[in-house]
């Protein structure tokens, strides 16, 4: 056999080994959300709430009490959650919200979330049903396009 055949067969190898390996972890992951999403859904609670802000920022700016903060692993700290200021009763809190839903969560609109604990899971309107807005930001290719098309609009005239 060649060196070109062993080096191939040992990198296979290598590889093999790999994806086996990420098998068992993903599968022990898995296990671990869904016993997680079990614990949610048993703490789940019915809200009101009025939305005040909501933004995507560090876990450290959140302004989410400093055990939760403790609580979550240091690499997670860094990365930016979705976070909702909204009144609840008498009282201004902040909560976590689910990365799914984070879009369609009207601001300065009343309405009733599923909430368990900290952390909001599912958004429905109070008075009316929740109307999805665009809040994406146009990427920078439409906005030259836009501007391209207008300024040869304005030289045809």
């Amino acid at each position: 056999m060649s060196k070109v055949t062993i080096v191939l067969l040992v990198i296979l190898a290598i590889l093999i080994v790999g994806v086996v390996v990420l098998y068992f972890v993903g599968k022990r992951l898995q296990k671990k959300q869904e016993a997680q999403q079990e614990q949610i859904n048993a703490a789940a609670q019915s809200v009101s709430m009025l939305i005040i802000d909501k933004k995507k920022v560090k876990m450290k700016d959140s302004g989410l009490p400093a055990a939760v903060i403790a609580q979550t692993p240091k690499m997670m700290r860094r990365s930016k959650v979705p976070v909702v200021k909204a009144k609840v009763g008498p009282r201004i809190s902040t909560f976590l919200c689910d990365a799914e839903i984070f879009d369609t969560i009207p601001v300065k609109k009343e309405v009733k979330a599923i909430v368990s604990g900290l952390y909001i899971t599912s958004v429905k309107g109070l008075h009316r049903p929740i109307v999805p807005t665009e809040t994406k930001k146009p990427s920078l290719r439409t906005r030259l396009k836009r501007r391209y098309n207008e300024a040869s609009a304005q030289l045809k005239k």
